[in-house]
């Protein structure tokens, strides 16, 4: 039976985690899920992620995010319980009072998240996560070959943001991992350089941000510069099919001033557009 709201559905088959509820607070991030929410109750308060009991992208990723919940010990906000039900799926977590990070020139929070990504590159990948191979900037590689520059070993966060990295008491959590996969450990602080720019900062200075990454300082130059055009690519492509989503404008413009700064203006034998 349909009913009302997510909420209807939901509080039912997790009450044996809560206990009697007082309040549901949705919140405002949450877009692959059906509800993310703040439930407080006897046993709580815990942080819910819920999707429909469906075959498609938004279970897949909410039971990725369920499986790597226990190996990403302090470094995320804890994975307390699961519901498993016909028609839904729900996490519980911990909850965690926090702001998202500020990754504008001068913040606070900059040493906080880019020691973050260090700490996400140290985890150690599982062995159930050898098979998440990330793929998602392939299509955007000029060639096959420099989509191999993209395979590796590491764990990967794969949306760092400054929403998906909440400051709470001096200290950043990296929240939702709706989709974290297998590959080079560059992978993560080169998405922090184009949020970098796209807050603000040039592209030399977001750069030296991420030497303190040792992922980064390892990197091959040629694959950071491929995956930087491919990047641009992927933004240009979605920029085009949503133009008036003004983040995307955002994150086009930081793209091609990183690819500029790499070289993509240059002669023949550089950065291929």
């Amino acid at each position: 039976m349909e009913t009302d709201t997510p909420e209807d559905a939901v509080l039912p088959l997790i009450r044996q985690y809560t206990g009697p509820v007082t309040e549901v607070r949705r919140t405002a991030r949450g877009f692959s899920s059906d509800l993310t929410a703040i439930v407080q109750c006897a046993k709580g308060p815990f942080f819910l992620k819920a999707v429909r009991n469906r075959h498609g992208g938004r279970r897949d990723s909410l039971i990725r995010e369920w499986e790597i919940g226990a190996a990403l010990g302090h470094i995320a906000p804890s994975l307390l319980w699961h519901v498993e039900a016909e028609a839904w799926l729900v996490l519980g977590y911990e909850v965690v009072e926090g702001r998202s990070a500020g990754f504008e020139p001068g913040s606070p929070d900059l040493p906080l998240v880019v020691d973050m990504v260090a700490r996400i590159g140290r985890l150690p990948l599982p062995a159930f996560a050898r098979d998440w191979t990330e793929t998602r900037w392939d299509r955007f590689a000029a060639t096959g070959a420099e989509a191999g520059l993209f395979r590796g070993d590491a764990l990967l966060h794969t949306d760092i943001n400054p929403g998906n990295m909440l400051v709470a008491d001096r200290r950043v959590w990296a929240v939702d991992w709706a989709w974290p996969t297998r590959g080079a450990g560059f992978i993560d602080p080169a998405l922090v350089v184009v949020q970098l720019v796209a807050a603000g900062h040039a592209p030399a200075s977001a750069e030296e941000w991420v030497t303190r990454v040792p992922a980064w300082r390892t990197a091959d130059p040629r694959a950071v510069d491929a995956f930087a055009a491919a990047s641009l690519r992927m933004y240009r492509e979605r920029a085009r099919r949503r133009p008036a989503e003004a983040w995307l404008t955002a994150m086009l413009r930081a793209a091609e001033a990183w690819v500029s700064h790499r070289g993509g203006a240059g002669p023949p034998g550089s950065l291929r557009i």
